[in-house]
């Protein structure tokens, strides 16, 4: 870790109170929940089927097999031991302090909100939340873990499916216009704990219009030359490090 990058980036966020903060799967790691694409990632995982995992949770999938489906997320997406980390905490003392406008993540975990966070956009949707695609009956995560056969709408008999969003599907409109005005708006522009090849949600940082943009992640990612700023290591470590210094 470069100590002169990491007091420079210190700086500009103890001048800055328009921050916006886009994290990937690595924020939660340290909390105990896999990434997806590391050596020990969810997809690298074994599934003991004939599928791939990133294939049993795409739309046709869950179209096709919904019982398996649901059966698979909650042995690999539902973590309730998950607490949040020291990112997160830090993401709410900037919030808590005015120097955040709020965090954009790709993670579907709730950790944010967790550890206090307000401002949070879950441009993936969240497993908190689940709805009939028939009726669109709503259900809480108490009702799906405790039903042996929580795929089925207890009100039609249609199915059940979390307010997440698969491979194949798009993202919400409303909650990207919202990232893009965020992002487009802002002073610092942090974005951690994500490989950033995945589109469209990578392609958030083309609409950034600032000079501040700081990466903060385990790894290089293909992305690392728009930046102005890198900082390589855990990023709870080094977000605590920046925010507690403050």
């Amino acid at each position: 870790m470069d100590i002169d990058v990491l007091e420079k980036v210190r700086d500009i966020i103890d001048k800055s109170n328009n921050i916006v903060f886009f994290g990937g799967a690595g924020v939660s790691t340290a909390s105990g929940i896999p990434d997806f694409r590391s050596a020990t990632g969810l997809y690298n995982k074994k599934t003991n089927t004939d599928y791939s995992p990133e294939y049993m949770l795409s739309h046709e999938f869950f179209e096709n097999h919904p019982g398996e489906f649901m059966e698979y997320a909650k042995n690999n997406l539902i973590s309730l031991e998950a607490k949040p980390n020291d990112a997160h905490y830090a993401l709410k003392t900037l919030e808590d302090m005015g120097k955040l406008k709020g965090v954009i993540t790709q993670n579907i975990d709730g950790l944010h909100q967790m550890a206090g966070s307000k401002s949070v956009i879950e441009i993936h949707g969240n497993l908190r939340d689940y709805y009939c695609t028939k009726c669109f009956k709503n259900y809480d995560l108490d009702f799906i873990l405790n039903n042996n056969k929580s795929e089925i709408c207890t009100e039609c008999g249609g199915i059940i499916r979390p307010d997440i969003v698969l491979y194949g599907e798009t993202l919400d409109a409303n909650n990207m216009d919202q990232a893009i005005k965020w992002i487009r708006e802002a002073d610092v522009f942090i974005v951690g704990g994500t490989s950033l090849v995945v589109y469209p949600a990578a392609g958030l940082l083309d609409y950034y219009r600032g000079d501040k943009l700081i990466l903060m992640n385990m790894e290089p990612t293909p992305l690392d030359y728009k930046a102005d700023y890198t900082i390589y290591g855990d990023i709870a470590t080094n977000l605590d490090r920046l925010v507690s210094s403050l």
